[in-house]
């Protein structure tokens, strides 16, 4: 295949995320030491594609980069070219111009197009798979719930950050004898949550896929009292919600394919615990953003490494509309047709909810 492949593109989509660097660094040194194909990145993700915007990928340009967080590409979470806002006569309107950005990658001689992102960008790679593009896709979040692959990169770094966090938060709420609240990412997976919260010992753990009473929160903290400890420290994912209960919104993104911002469970708890809870000032730190960038994580940079290069191996052996995956300790790929909207939980009754619960851990239930 590889004599019919010239020229590649690479587009990153989605929030940031660690990894990215280094995916497209591999992708351009696989793609230029080993098929001498030429190589181009379109910035700001499909919004690049749309309007043309690129930048050539050499071995020059994507040097010094693989550490680095964020995307040289930069990055769009808003532009779904299949439903994409213009303007008409004065008015914005939503229309389908993915044939627009079909013809600037026929003019620019791109041969196959590489999608970095999550969900949302994904879907329109196997989109513009169906059109005719010849695509392949590298999963990329930090909240590690696509189905199709064990781990997608950037989760492991996001992890390592809210490990830290909490760790530095344990000596302040030892020393004031505080109830200290962290906030993380993770939308509607509990992962980060959980993989935090276990290494860095966290009391109690909320997850999305757990509904929690607060009533149990406090009988955890006052079991701990009575053991003599007169601090807890409570991890909570941003999409953990009570019993009965409804996830807190942030805002809402109107013009985002993902409108729904989560965000505000981490205060919330802090005011409720308040109200039950005598002799303790609780604390709430919101992670937010600072899990998503600096420095990548060796993991992350080992992982994304071997996304890029088996990313450009599939191109030349032109198994398009694929996905690049991690299974067990092996890349793999799956169709990008079998992978949207195939989200990973966290499993309440698994193996990582059993080893929490048997060193003490609460899930509030």
């Amino acid at each position: 295949m590889a004599h019919q492949i010239k020229k590649i593109g690479v587009l990153t989509g989605g929030g940031d995320c660690p990894g990215l660097n280094a995916v497209i660094r591999a992708v351009t040194r696989n793609a230029i030491l080993n098929y001498g194909y030429e190589v181009i990145g379109y910035r700001f993700g499909y919004r690049g594609l749309y309007k043309n915007e690129t930048m050539p990928l050499t071995l020059e340009t994507v040097s010094g980069i693989q550490h680095k967080g964020g995307t040289i590409l930069y990055s769009s979470n808003k532009d779904n070219l299949f439903d994409y806002t213009v303007e008409e006569n004065g008015i914005e309107v939503k229309r389908d111009v993915s044939d627009v950005a079909i013809e600037n990658m026929r003019k620019e001689g791109v041969d196959a197009l590489i999608v970095i992102g999550g969900d949302g960008t994904l879907t329109s790679a196997r989109d513009f798979g169906r059109k005719g593009v010849k695509v392949i896709g590298v999963p990329k979040t930090i909240d590690n719930d696509l189905a199709s692959t064990d781990f997608t990169f950037g989760f492991n770094t996001a992890v390592g950050v809210a490990t830290e966090a909490l760790d530095r938060l344990h000596t302040t709420a030892e020393s004031h004898h505080r109830i200290m609240i962290l906030e993380v990412m993770g939308r509607n997976a509990g992962w980060i949550a959980l993989e935090s919260g276990v290494s860095g010992s966290a009391d109690v753990i909320l997850i999305p896929e757990i509904e929690f009473d607060i009533n149990k929160i406090v009988e955890k903290i006052e079991q701990r009292e009575r053991e003599g400890k007169l601090f807890s420290i409570i991890v909570v994912a941003e999409g953990a919600k009570p019993v009965g209960g409804d996830v807190v919104v942030s805002k809402i993104v109107t013009d985002s394919p993902d409108p729904i911002r989560l965000g505000g469970i981490g205060n919330k708890l802090a005011y409720d615990l308040e109200g039950l809870v005598e002799n303790h000032e609780i604390r709430c730190t919101v992670l937010g953003h600072i899990q998503r960038g600096g420095i990548t994580s060796s993991f992350d940079r080992m992982l994304s490494t071997r996304y890029g290069v088996a990313a450009v191996d599939l191109i030349d052996a032109g198994k398009f509309g694929n996905m690049v995956c991690l299974t067990g300790n092996k890349i793999s790929y799956a169709h990008l047709e079998n992978v949207i909207g195939d989200t990973k939980n966290v499993n309440p009754n698994g193996e990582l909810v059993k080893v929490a619960r048997a060193i003490g851990i609460s899930f509030g239930d």
